[in-house]
């Protein structure tokens, strides 16, 4: 155990709202709790905060699942596993919710607030003005009678609002340390709206205590509203709703985009789909976003996520903000695609070649060999699984379908490559074996010698006319797989 843990079971939980595309950010705090989870043994909950009608969605919802399977970032309770405190959707708990604040209510920790917004927005300008605190300013928290009757015959319909104590509300952040919020800066909240519906301010709190969360790990961006959550666990347990604990707290780093600003779910570069889709490896994405806030060692960037559950602290995270760096995110996720044993490297490549229609969904045999011979020929050069469409689709496309990258060709089929070509043609139509160590002898003799050319300038035509692009795997390793007949015909074909 470290020093973060606590004598009850370790209990965390991840709770994203479904609305949009996953983001990096939101994975980086899944990462974090999961791992921070696995290494006490402790239980993972994901839960789905979806009182939002209005933004949330099922396709979201779908994605959300999805992207935690491909992560490989699985959960003890929730949605598909279920648990003892299902329903895991605040969108199917919507009784609990009444129920607890109508207990709040009674026992004096909630009041009904008649405020219109405009009665609010001019006090709010008011204090501003006078150099005060702009937070709500307690107008309804001691209403009598007559005045609720008063504003309930003019049509006014309350909402209810959490009354925090007035005492300063202090915690230890497991990152940053101990911090004290003032009762002038947390003033009383709204947990239910005037339509009856709850909050996020009371449903995230409540779900928390009634599923024996121990642990918080979250954004530095909802910081300020921890010392309002905390009060209102202290009334939760006043009320008898849960074990009576308060969770522990620990904000994670803001990740920051381009220009130093905080990475939102606008950014381009923050979509978990962009990432899936250019063929990111799980294991290299989820390497990167364990480096923003935290690190296995000073002088180590590379490891498994074995080896982050053995070594993952919350002590050790950084409270400053972290950078998203995509070359770096490249670089690690191709140091973790070179790692890979050829045949799993070949295996995680079928479906991106199936994307680009150069596989079917049901390759052949004769297809998947190729691919288990051709691909260890690439993967020293790739940095996503999605490059394979560009450096081995030369392999899988129709004789008919064929096509030579129209700025590669300009560069370097121009006229100086015809005799290339045609000394190329001869050369191997007359090569007995047609495997790349007598097909590197002959055209070299042919191309390089006998034309008097460099190398680079030689084969670098013979490259293009063949796979279709200057970048492509070994070309005589690449020429062997193509066979002698489609070799020359595309050689022939650049010819004419």
């Amino acid at each position: 155990m470290t020093s973060a843990a606590s004598p009850s079971p370790v209990r965390v939980r991840f709770c994203p709202s479904p609305t949009g595309n996953p983001h990096v950010g939101l994975v980086r705090t899944a990462l974090f709790n999961w791992a921070f989870a696995r290494h006490h043994g402790g239980t993972m909950i994901f839960r789905i905060e979806d009182t939002d009608a209005a933004r949330d969605s099922e396709e979201s919802y779908a994605q959300l699942l999805d992207s935690l399977r491909w992560l490989g970032l699985d959960w003890d309770e929730g949605p598909e596993v279920g648990g003892p405190h299902a329903p895991y959707r605040q969108s199917l708990r919507g009784d609990i919710y009444r129920d607890v604040a109508r207990r709040l209510r009674e026992a004096g920790h909630a009041y009904p607030c008649y405020c219109t917004a405009e009665e609010l927005d001019a006090r709010r300008e008011a204090a501003r003005k006078a150099g005060r605190p702009s937070g709500y300013d307690g107008a309804c928290r001691d209403l009598d009678p007559g005045r609720i009757a008063a504003y309930e015959a003019e049509g006014r319909t309350p909402i209810l609002r959490f009354r925090m104590p007035d005492e300063p509300v202090t915690f230890t952040d497991l990152v940053r340390g101990e911090l004290t919020f003032t009762p002038e800066n947390v003033p009383d909240y709204g947990i239910v709206r005037a339509t009856g519906a709850p909050l996020y301010t009371l449903v995230n709190p409540v779900d928390d205590a009634l599923m024996e969360v121990t642990h918080v790990l979250r954004g530095e961006d909802l910081l300020s509203s921890t010392p309002r959550q905390i009060a209102l666990y202290r009334a939760l347990a006043d009320i008898g709703v849960g074990k009576g604990g308060v969770p522990r707290f620990g904000h994670l780093p803001y990740v920051m985009g381009e220009g130093n600003k905080k990475l939102s779910k606008r950014d381009p570069q923050s979509s978990l789909n962009l990432y899936r889709e250019r063929g990111f490896l799980p294991e290299g994405l989820l390497n990167y976003l364990a480096l923003l806030g935290w690190s296995l060692a000073e002088d180590r960037d590379i490891f498994t996520m074995d080896e982050m559950v053995t070594a993952f602290d919350i002590a050790d995270v950084n409270a400053n903000p972290a950078r998203f760096d995509l070359k770096k995110c490249e670089a690690i996720n191709a140091v973790h695609l070179r790692r890979l044993p050829p045949e799993e490297f070949a295996r995680r490549l079928v479906p991106h070649l199936q994307a680009a229609g150069l596989l079917p969904a049901e390759p052949s045999r004769d297809a998947l060999r190729l691919l288990a011979e051709a691909a260890p020929l690439t993967q020293e050069r790739m940095v996503t699984l999605g490059e394979a469409v560009g450096m081995l689709g030369f392999l899988f496309v129709a004789p008919e379908d064929f096509r030579v990258d129209e700025a590669d060709a300009a560069k370097v089929l121009g006229p100086d490559a015809r005799p290339v070509l045609l000394a190329g043609v001869k050369a191997l139509e007359e090569l007995p074996e047609f495997r790349a160590e007598p097909m590197q002898d002959a055209l070299r003799a042919a191309v390089v010698d006998g034309l008097g050319l460099k190398p680079k300038v030689a084969f670098t035509a013979l490259r293009v006319a063949v796979t279709g692009r200057r970048v492509s795997p070994p070309l005589f390793e690449s020429m062997e797989l193509l066979g002698r007949d489609e070799t020359l015909r595309r050689l022939r074909a650049a010819l004419d």
